[in-house]
């Protein structure tokens, strides 16, 4: 579980789609980066667009600061080619912006790296994407149920609002009434 909980951590949105990043993945199945990406530009055809993209300057600028804060919670044996990873990644220029990869993107991985870690590793990393969905999933149920509580709270809001109407309504009337029968009384007393 904490191998999964570590995965995820290395989960990113971007573009819309949750995705992992190829120094990452590298740390994650025990490479260098560099080896990592010959693998995958050596069979390149089975990466389309949706599978794996590059990201731009400005996707990489937002979000080198989250990966440089996180990188504290690296796996021990990591930390080191981490900071490597981050510091000649800050270099300007396409040729140096990380990979991003889909969920599909990580699937077609395991075609690409065949050693036991990498095998395993891909079955966690398909496991985290399943969780995180999940998640998601469970997020977006909630989000429709405080909605839902927001509407039936809203609703008894106005008839909380009727309610205390008729009750000053009442009291009114009984004030007034009250006004009356202790009113100053004119003309003969008896």
């Amino acid at each position: 579980m904490q191998v999964i909980q570590s995965i995820q951590n290395r989960i990113y949105e971007i573009r819309g789609e949750r995705v992992m990043l190829d120094f990452d993945l590298a740390a994650l199945y025990e490479v260098e980066t560099k080896v990592f990406n010959q693998a995958v530009k050596r069979n390149i055809k089975r990466f389309p667009k949706d599978f794996m993209f590059r990201l731009t300057n400005e996707e990489w600028s937002d979000l080198r600061s989250q990966i440089v804060t996180s990188s504290v919670q690296i796996i021990d044996n990591h930390r080191n080619q981490r900071s490597q990873i981050v510091t000649s990644n800050s270099v300007k220029g396409n040729r140096y912006l990380p990979y991003a990869f889909t969920e599909q993107g990580v699937a077609m991985l395991s075609g690409v790296l065949n050693s036991d870690r990498a095998i395993q590793m891909n079955i966690a990393i398909m496991r985290a994407f399943v969780e995180t969905r999940r998640i998601f999933l469970q997020q977006t149920d909630l989000k429709g149920q405080l909605q839902e509580l927001k509407e039936r709270v809203g609703g008894h809001d106005a008839q909380l609002n009727q309610i205390y109407d008729a009750l000053e309504n009442l009291l009114d009337e009984k004030a007034a009434a009250r006004k009356w029968d202790e009113r100053e009384r004119i003309g003969f007393k008896k």
